[in-house]
């Protein structure tokens, strides 16, 4: 028996209670809670969060309030086990709680901090993800005297979006589950016992994604559908509740209730996960983005409607790795009665040049192909594929502007997508919004309005026009005619906003040619040999039998076989190992460090850079950030090596670093300066600035290091000791850059706009800026060959180029002695040099 759960197991007779018996255990990825209306002595709320293998419970006498003012009393009981969150029914009159229960509300929940901690202390801060209860909310004991056993909590609700004047759940009479009132649960001649019910075989999945092509495969077993204009939603429907989920996990039952009523009619009693597009048609039968964007502000109208296309599960069946076909056909019996507002997606087999043809010609955005025995892997793996009919993608709004001719309002949108940490600027929109939708945007805008631009080369002002720049939290949809040589958009007319997309998932769409997405796989190359830190499951070598992991330091790392480097063989094994093999020197530099990570979860040829992480693994450890807008955000470190291979299981190749640590984050203790070439410079100049660079620093007494960037330039780095804060660091660095402006202004350039780099290096001072990053040392890039950013002596620095050393050069390498084993014995400030 538990000593968690003696204190439960101890009250309760389980030969007369319908409880569970009370067992710990293992919690999951997502930690859940649950809410029960009690109905014992007295009426009130059980609120209960699972934590380390129980429920925690408290038992809160008026419930939950939506009302920050309004701070609910919440006493803390003994902890129940988790299946308890199952409970629905009548306890006995004579047993302990005896009563009725009802499952007022369920779902996920988040620790904001560490929990440990916070349960010592006596503040538990939280996001909820319920049915009903959502948002931010904090338990905090309420003071006691010292003899006195302290279980007095305070339950209130954080100030964000979600807060009301009201309680927010007086409405609510019925079970989340099962839709019975109070009195229906107590009438029934027995306890509804839930935790029998049969439940859905799994609580988390990614989603099957599309590689954009530029024309229709020739070989293989294809079948092809439309490709609709809407949302990409999956529906979880369990227990006769219903969730519809974007593509970022945002719940969106509430804005489409219809559909979400359609599929609780249509399903029954049986629990499944679906995946489709929601749409709104128009009088043509085709799906129009513009007119589902109406809907969302103004729901209501009948052409709503959910394509569905694939099943995931079906009871406690996980039908994910049936093949393509076999999933359509159960899902073609699912939906075999009519239904409103839901349409089964027909498929077609072969002739994909034909159907995108007539797609083309019907005016439909364009078609998807499908390999027909492909399983759901729950990734973009190139068994879907997407061809469109017209070039059209999401952009970033970084700004607008407003013109003479319109003396109020948006004349033209400024877009970008993200490369890297940045920003970059692909051109404006003055077409396709009408003069009410130009009005919405301009309100959007409002509260988020800066004084400088986002973007990298920001555009400047045309006669005639004004630019205001915002906080690029929005997204746009735009059809374009095509990209220019200068990597501008021609002809570009907005379609709408998007809503479930994260902009930081914004990049360039790039169509791959079939020949590029068709290359064979060979056999990879283990750079180490630690054979028992993950074998191959099948025969060594054979290439049709793909193995579904390996373990490399206690991580398990999937797809182990996939080419990450377009056609040049290192697998993503082959990353793992490099990354175990150099830890010992990379963790001290990237540990403890605020992360931007470049993942290439299909290898680099579709890439993106993420900063926030809403799952992290083991070794990764999560930061809250407050960011220049006021905002507060979730950021990732790495705590141990566990991270990096934790990091390189999700697909990255790249580390990029914050220049502090996490426990003293406002004081930097590296300076780097990236010495960027102008294009087609040889490499015996870009030394010359390396030297220069090195002599400016030299004068200032400040010791210097070197590393290659695993691209055209080198990285000087200076550590320096944690007493000037980002500010004053950032204003260091670009005095040092604009002294070598000044000394050889005919070689060198403190400005970063392009046009101002012809035939010069410029000395990029602004990584040194507060959530700026630079790439880390021992780092790979995601360039062909794998070149990797590692540290060289000064000696060196005539005998390497920039992007020399690759992944399997760094063996031999590490062989000898560390150019950088000095690093964090160097202490200097730069108050001084700074005077000078």
């Amino acid at each position: 028996m538990s000593d968690k759960l003696e204190s439960y197991n101890k009250k309760r007779d389980f030969r007369k209670t319908e409880e569970p018996s009370g067992k710990e255990e293992k919690s999951g990825k997502k930690l859940r809670f649950v809410v029960q209306k009690h109905d014992a002595s007295r009426l009130h709320y059980d609120f209960r969060i699972e934590w380390d293998g129980v429920l925690l419970s408290w038992a809160v006498p008026k419930g939950p309030s939506y009302n920050p003012k309004e701070r609910r009393l919440a006493v803390e009981v003994e902890p129940h086990p988790v299946s308890y969150r199952d409970f629905e029914g009548t306890i006995p009159e004579k047993e302990y709680g005896g009563g009725t229960v009802m499952l007022f509300d369920e779902g996920y929940w988040e620790p904001q901090e560490e929990m440990e901690k916070n349960l010592k202390e006596g503040s538990i801060k939280m996001i909820l993800h319920g049915e009903r209860l959502k948002g931010k909310w904090t338990l905090v004991r309420m003071k006691a005297k010292e003899e006195e056993e302290n279980r007095n909590w305070l339950l209130i609700k954080e100030k964000d979006e979600l807060v009301q004047e009201q309680d927010g759940i007086s409405q609510f009479k019925t079970s989340v589950r099962t839709g019975r009132t109070m009195e229906e649960i107590a009438l029934e001649k027995r306890p509804a016992k839930q935790a029998k019910e049969k439940k859905l075989p799994f609580q988390e999945y990614t989603l099957q994604l599309a590689k954009l092509e530029k024309e229709v495969p020739e070989n293989g077993e294809w079948v092809y559908e439309l490709k609709y204009d809407g949302y990409r939603i999956t529906a979880e429907i369990e227990g006769g509740q219903v969730r519809l989920l974007t593509r970022n996990q945002k719940d969106y039952t509430e804005k489409f209730p219809v559909v979400a009523e359609a599929l609780k009619e249509m399903a029954g009693t049986r629990n499944m996960i679906l995946d489709g597009e929601i749409v709104v048609l128009d009088d043509n039968g085709r799906s129009d983005f513009q007119k589902l964007q109406r809907y969302l502000k103004h729901p209501g109208g009948k052409n709503i409607t959910y394509i569905l296309f694939d099943l995931l599960a079906l009871g406690e069946k996980d039908y994910r790795s049936q093949e393509l076909l076999k999933r359509k056909k159960e899902l073609k019996k699912l939906l075999a009665e009519e239904h409103p507002h839901l349409h089964y997606s027909e498929h077609t087999d072969g002739e994909g040049g034909e159907i995108l043809k007539a797609a083309c010609e019907a005016d439909m955005e364009g078609i998807i192909g499908k390999r027909a025995d492909s399983p759901y892997a729950g990734s973009r793996n190139g068994d879907w594929i997407k061809v469109k009919c017209e070039k059209r993608q999401e952009f970033v709004i970084g700004g607008y502007t407003s013109s003479d001719k319109r003396s109020k309002g948006i004349s033209s949108l400024l877009l970008g997508v993200y490369e890297k940490e940045e920003l970059v600027y692909a051109g404006r929109t003055g077409t396709g919004f009408s003069q009410k939708q130009r009005k919405e945007l301009e309100g959007k805008f409002s509260s988020i309005l800066r004084k400088t631009p986002p973007f990298r080369d920001a555009p400047e002002e045309r006669s005639g026009e004004e630019i205001f720049w915002v906080t690029p939290k929005l997204i746009a949809e735009v059809r374009f005619q095509e990209w220019t040589d200068e990597h501008l958009l021609r002809q570009a007319s907005f379609k709408g906003l998007r809503e479930d997309k994260n902009p930081f998932d914004v990049i360039r769409e790039k169509a791959a040619s079939r020949e590029a997405s068709e290359k064979g796989k060979e056999p990879m190359k283990l750079i180490t040999p630690d054979e028992a830190d993950g074998q191959r499951k099948g025969t060594r070598g054979n290439k049709k039998k793909e193995r579904e992991s390996i373990t490399v330091k206690g991580i398990r790392i999937s797809s182990p076989d996939k080419d990450m480097y377009d056609g040049d063989q290192i697998t993503k094994e082959e990353v793992a190992r490099y990354y175990h093999l150099v830890s010992e020197r990379m963790i001290p530099y990237v540990s403890e460090r605020v992360l931007s990570i470049m993942r290439c979860p299909d290898g680099i040829g579709e890439c993106f850079y993420q900063k926030h992480l809403d799952q992290i693994g083991k070794g990764l450890e999560k930061i809250e950030i407050t960011e220049k807008d006021g905002d507060r955000e979730d950021y990732v470190y790495i705590g141990s090596e566990e991270g990096v291979l934790s990091a390189v299981q999700m697909g990255t190749l790249e580390f990029h670093i914050w220049g502090s640590t996490v426990d003293k984050l406002e004081f930097p203790d590296m300076i780097v300066f990236d010495l960027d070439p102008a294009e087609g410079m040889k490499v015996d100049k870009v030394r010359e600035g390396v030297r220069d660079m090195k002599k400016i620093l030299d004068e200032l007494s400040l010791t210097s290091f070197l590393k290659t960037s695993g691209g055209k330039g080198y990285h000087v780095v200076v550590p320096v000791n944690r007493t000037a804060d980002w500010d004053r660091v950032r204003d260091f660095a670009k005095l040092c850059a604009q002294a070598m402006e000044e000394r050889w202004p005919e070689k060198y350039t403190s400005n970063m706009r392009k046009e101002k780099r012809k035939g010069k290096i410029f000395i990029d001072w602004v990584r040194n800026g507060r959530s700026a990053t630079s790439v880390a040392p021992y780092s790979l890039r995601a360039r062909k060959g794998a070149p990797v950013s590692v540290p060289i002596f000064w000696e060196e620095l005539d005998e390497i180029t920039p992007n020399q050393i690759k992944l399997r050069d760094i063996e031999e390498r590490l062989e000898k002695e560390d150019p950088w084993k000095d690093f964090f014995k160097v202490h200097q400030g730069i108050r001084g040099q700074m005077d000078e």
